[in-house]
């Protein structure tokens, strides 16, 4: 297990670490996106989609569960599964294509999920230190060495 960690001192430094990671990706790649609400998880998913080259404007699925980007190098399937009340609406959208697909998926409030997950995800976490300011953010990714 690899742990990496960035520390930013505003949005553009979270935007930019999200496409230096998108930058970084091959495909079939999952990352679980986790932080508090006001984190900056959608600042970072912005950058991420930048990084994997998408056109459009990312944004953040809220209430579709998930938003599938198609304009970049890779598929991007960017997940919000907060307001799920049962697993079983990962069925509904047909989660397995996207998990185990060419693409990669991004997923924020993964934890909800955590019974459908496989084992070869990717963790990145974003949490604040109002000690070292209000648009500080430590970034810390953790995955298994033989992704990336």
């Amino acid at each position: 297990m690899t742990e990496t960690i960035w520390e930013s001192n505003s949005e553009r430094e979270t935007f930019d670490i999200g496409v230096s990671l998108g930058k970084a990706c091959r495909g079939g790649e999952i990352f679980l996106l986790n932080g508090e609400l006001g984190t900056g998880k959608t600042v970072f998913s912005k950058g991420f989609g930048k990084g994997l080259g998408v056109a459009e404007p990312v944004s953040s699925p809220t209430f579709t569960i998930v938003n599938i980007y198609e304009s970049g190098r890779l598929p991007f399937y960017h997940f919000d599964v907060y307001r799920i009340s049962d697993i079983s609406e990962m069925d509904e959208v047909g989660y397995e294509d996207y998990f185990y697909g060419d693409g990669v998926c991004l997923i924020e409030w993964a934890e909800l999920i955590r019974d459908i997950l496989p084992e070869h995800c990717v963790s990145v976490s974003i949490g604040k230190n109002l000690a070292k300011g209000t648009d500080y953010r430590r970034i810390v990714m953790r995955k298994n060495d033989e992704w990336l």
